[in-house]
C-alpha cells in the first residue's frame, strides 16, 4: 500500500480555480521502480494539458454594459509560475484585448472607461488606474493613485454615486488599519511561537487563527478633474461591534454590498460559539459606521450574498433555516427598507440557490428595473440561472413563493450580471470547456411575462463571446458526458450519474475498456456539468478509462429531501446508490472489462473508499482504490475537525451523545480494517484541518500492517495525477493494452 503526503493546504473536490503547486518532476524515479508514461496524444487531455489551459474567472461588466473584464491565470511548466492577465471583452461582438498583470492583483471598474488595479508588491499595497480606449480597444499605461496602510485589502466594491471604496482587511482588536503594521511587527517579535485559545475556532480550513479578524473598511475615492484621489481617512464600519465580515474561510465580496449611503453585510452571530453554529445575521450600517441594524430574525441559520436593489428601497439575500446545517435549502429573502418588512419568495421551491462549495454561491441579483430577481441554482447536475418576479411587499413578515423560470439549461453558470438593454453576461463552463464569457439578450420579453404572471417561455438569445481555451483544446476528443438515471434508494425519484467515455470508445467492442468510479466529496455536493482542474473526468477518460460519476443520496440539485437523506447514514443509502448505479453501468456497458475496474474519491468520497475497502461483501469488485483526504474514524472526526457543527448535524449530536455515537460508530471505516484487502493509495494533505492528516496516516498504518510498502513525495497537481494513474496501472495494466 502507498501514501502520498501533500505538505501543502489541501485540495478540496470541486474547486475549479486551484493553482498548480510546485514540485519535483513526476517523472522522477519512484521508490518502487514502477514507471508510467501518461498518455499525451493530440486527441487526449493529459494532466499537463489541463493544467496549462487558461483559467478565466467570471466577467465583470462596466456600468453601461459594453465592456467586461475577465481575470485569467495561466500556468507554465517552463518557469513553474502562474501568469496573470486581464482580458477586456467587448460585449456584443466578443472582441478581446489582454493586459498582462505580472504582479497579479485585483481589478474592478471605477467608471465605464477606468479600471482600478490593486497590487501588492514589496510589502506595500497600492491602487493604480488603467484607462481603457474603445476605438480601437486598448489601454493607456497605468498610473499610481495611492497606497493603503495595510497589505491585506481584498474583496473590493466601489460605489460611484457615493464616491466610496469598500474593501475587506485584517485588523487587530482596536479595529484600526493604521496600526496594523506596527502591531504585526510586535506580534512577529513577541519572543515565542505559542498560540493560546479560550474558544473555537482555533484553526479553520487550512489556517491557525491568529489575533486579527476581517473587517469592512471604507475610504473616499473620487475623480477630481482628470485625476483620481484616494482619501486618507479609513472607516471600519464594524469597529466596536464584535462582528467580522466577510465570513471566513471563503467569504469575499459576495458577503456584502454597498449603496450610496449604507453597507449591507453578513456576519457570524457574535453571541454563539463559531465552530458550533452556522448562524449568520444580515446587518445594515451607514458608511460612517453608525446606525447598525440587524435585518434577520436571529432564529435562522447561515445567510449569504446580501445585495441592494438598484432602486435602493429593497435588499435581498440567501437564507438557510437551520442553524448548524450548512447544506440546508437556501431561500431568497427580500427586505423592504421603507416598510420594514421581511419576506421570503421561494418558500415552496425545492431548489437551493446556493451550494456547499463557495465558488457556486451567487448573489440573488436584481434586474436593472428592480422588478426581477435572478438566482444561480443547481438543478439536476447543472448550474442554471433562474428568474423570478419580485412580488408586492406584504403587510407583515411572511413567506410566499413566486414561480422561478430557468433561462439556461446546460453547463454551469457563474458571475451572472444583468446589464442595460435587456441583456446579461456571465461565465459558463462544462465537462468539455473551462469558463467562457456568454451574453444573454432579449430578456425584456421574459421580464414582461413574469411580471404579468404568465409562463415565461424562453425567448432570450444565448451567445458565446470568447474562446479563451480553443487553442489548447483544439483536436481534443472530449466527452460531454452522458446522463443516466437508475432506481436507487430514494423513494419517488431516480438517481443520477454521468458516464464519460475515452477517446476512440465504440459500442459493441465488449470487455475492452477499464473503468473508474469517481466519488464526490461534500458529502452535500454533486458532479455537475462543469469544468474542474482537480477532479476532471475527461482527464481520467483521456488515459483510457470509462469514467462513472454518480450523484448518490446526499447530493445537491435534486431536492432537499434527497440531500438530507445522507444524515446519520453515510455508509448506508449513499453507498447502496453507488453500488446500484455501478451495477447498472456494468450491465448497460458490456464494453467495460469488469476485471479492470478501480475507484477514487476525496473528502466524503475518500470516506466512501475506506468504507468500500472494509466491506468487500458489497461486491463492487474494484482492483485498486485511491483515497484523498478521507475520513477513517467517523466518530473521532467529530472531535478533531475544525467545524464542529458539521459533525453535530450530520450525525444528530456531539460525538459522545448516545445517538450520534451509535450512528457514527456504525459507519466508521476504522472498525472494518480486519477485512481490508484491496490495494489502496492514500493521499492526505498536512494542512487539511477539516479532515486532519491523522486520518490519512491511520489509514496508511492500517494498510501497512496488513502488508506492502509506501512512498512519501510532496507534489503538485501533475504529481497527484501521475501517482494516481501509476497506482491504478499496476493493478489493471492499462499501459500494457
Amino acid at each position: 500500500m502507498r501514501i502520498l503526503i501533500l505538505l501543502l493546504p489541501f485540495l478540496q473536490l470541486g474547486f475549479a480555480a486551484q493553482v498548480p503547486l510546485l514540485s519535483n518532476s513526476p517523472a522522477s524515479a519512484p521508490s518502487d521502480g514502477y514507471r508510467l508514461t501518461l498518455t499525451e496524444s493530440a486527441n487526449a487531455l493529459s494532466p499537463r494539458d489541463m493544467l496549462t489551459l487558461p483559467r478565466p474567472g467570471a466577467p465583470l461588466p462596466n456600468d453601461i454594459g459594453d465592456l467586461a473584464i475577465v481575470p485569467i491565470t495561466t500556468y507554465s511548466f517552463e518557469d513553474r509560475k502562474s501568469h496573470n492577465s486581464l482580458s477586456i471583452v467587448a460585449l456584443g461582438d466578443g472582441y478581446t484585448y489582454d493586459i498582462p498583470l505580472p504582479d497579479g492583483g485585483d481589478a474592478f471598474w471605477l467608471d465605464s472607461r477606468t479600471i482600478a488595479h490593486v497590487v501588492t508588491k514589496d510589502n506595500a499595497q497600492s491602487l493604480h488606474i488603467i484607462p481603457i480606449n474603445t476605438e480601437p480597444l486598448s489601454s493607456d499605461p497605468s498610473s499610481h493613485v495611492g497606497t493603503f496602510p495595510i497589505t491585506t485589502a481584498s474583496a473590493f466594491r466601489y460605489n460611484p454615486s457615493a464616491q466610496r471604496l469598500m474593501f475587506s482587511a485584517y485588523v487587530y482588536s482596536d479595529g484600526l488599519v493604521e496600526t496594523v503594521k506596527d502591531q504585526d511587527t510586535a506580534y512577529e517579535n513577541r519572543g515565542d511561537s505559542g498560540l493560546v485559545y479560550d474558544e473555537t475556532f482555533e484553526r479553520q480550513w487550512d489556517t491557525w487563527v491568529g489575533p486579527k479578524s476581517k473587517a469592512l473598511i471604507g475610504v473616499s475615492l473620487a475623480k477630481v478633474g482628470v485625476k483620481w484621489v484616494l482619501g486618507q481617512t479609513y472607516v471600519n464600519v464594524l469597529k466596536g461591534t464584535g462582528l467580522s465580515s466577510p465570513v471566513e474561510p471563503f467569504g469575499e465580496a459576495d458577503d456584502y454590498d454597498i449603496s450610496q449611503t449604507h453597507v449591507i453585510f453578513t456576519a457570524k452571530d457574535p453571541q454563539l460559539p463559531k465552530a458550533m453554529h452556522t448562524r449568520q445575521n444580515i446587518y445594515l450600517v451607514a458608511h460612517d459606521g453608525n446606525d447598525l441594524r440587524q435585518l434577520t430574525s436571529g432564529d435562522q441559520g447561515a445567510t449569504h450574498s446580501p445585495v441592494f436593489s438598484p432602486s435602493g428601497d429593497k435588499v435581498a439575500w440567501l437564507e438557510l433555516a437551520l442553524d448548524g446545517h450548512e447544506s440546508d435549502r437556501a431561500k431568497v429573502v427580500i427586505y423592504d427598507l421603507n416598510k420594514d418588512v421581511r419576506f421570503t419568495i421561494t418558500e415552496d421551491w425545492d431548489r437551493s440557490p446556493d451550494s456547499y462549495y463557495r465558488e457556486f454561491i451567487p448573489h440573488p441579483i436584481f434586474s436593472p428595473s428592480s422588478t426581477l430577481i435572478y438566482a444561480t441554482t443547481g438543478d439536476h447536475a447543472r448550474i442554471k440561472i433562474f428568474a423570478m418576479a419580485v412580488p408586492p411587499t406584504p403587510s407583515s413578515n411572511t413567506a410566499q413563493t413566486t414561480q422561478p423560470t430557468a433561462l439556461t439549461f446546460s453547463g454551469s453558470i457563474s458571475g451572472f450580471t444583468p446589464i442595460p438593454g435587456g441583456r446579461a453576461t456571465f461565465a459558463l463552463s462544462s465537462l468539455t470547456s473551462p469558463n467562457e464569457v456568454y451574453e444573454l439578450s432579449g430578456l425584456e420579453a421574459t421580464e414582461q411575462d413574469l411580471l404579468a404572471g404568465r409562463n415565461a417561455d424562453m425567448k432570450a438569445t444565448l451567445t458565446r463571446l470568447t474562446s479563451f481555451s480553443s487553442v489548447g483544446l483544439q483536436g481534443k476528443d472530449l466527452s460531454p458526458g452522458k446522463d443516466f438515471w437508475f432506481k436507487g434508494t430514494a423513494e419517488g425519484q431516480d438517481t443520477h450519474g454521468y458516464v464519460i467515455t475515452p477517446p476512440g470508445f465504440k459500442r459493441g467492442v465488449n470487455g475492452k475498456w477499464p473503468a473508474v468510479m469517481l466519488i464526490h466529496g461534500g458529502p452535500e455536493s454533486a458532479w455537475y456539468d462543469q469544468w474542474s482542474t482537480r477532479w476532471n473526468p475527461n482527464v481520467f477518460a483521456s488515459q483510457g478509462y470509462v469514467v462513472v460519476a454518480i450523484n448518490p443520496t446526499g447530493s445537491t440539485s435534486f431536492g432537499q429531501k434527497f440531500t438530507d437523506g445522507i444524515n446519520k447514514n453515510w455508509g448506508g443509502r449513499p453507498i447502496q446508490d453507488l453500488l446500484m448505479g455501478w451495477k447498472y453501468i456494468l450491465q448497460e456497458y458490456p464494453e467495460i472489462d469488469q476485471n479492470r475496474t478501480v475507484a477514487a474519491g476525496a473528502s466524503y468520497g475518500g470516506y466512501a473508499i475506506n468504507w468500500i475497502q472494509g466491506n468487500p461483501e458489497l461486491g463492487f469488485g474494484f482492483k485498486a482504490l485511491v483515497c484523498h483526504d478521507g475520513v477513517f474514524d467517523t466518530t473521532y472526526n467529530g472531535y478533531a475537525t475544525d467545524e464542529l457543527f458539521f459533525f453535530n448535524h450530520e450525525w444528530g449530536g456531539r460525538p459522545w451523545d448516545p445517538a450520534a455515537f451509535e450512528a457514527s460508530r456504525k459507519y466508521s471505516p476504522a472498525y472494518t480494517v480486519a477485512k481490508w484487502s484491496t490495494p489502496q493509495l492514500t493521499i492526505h494533505s498536512s494542512k487539511d484541518y477539516r479532515l486532519p492528516e491523522g486520518d490519512g496516516i491511520a489509514v496508511f498504518h492500517a494498510l501497512q500492517q496488513l502488508g506492502n510498502h509506501w512512498v512519501i513525495n510532496a507534489g503538485n497537481s501533475l504529481k497527484w495525477h501521475h501517482e494516481v494513474f501509476r497506482w491504478f496501472d499496476q493493478f489493471i495494466g492499462l499501459s500494457q493494452t
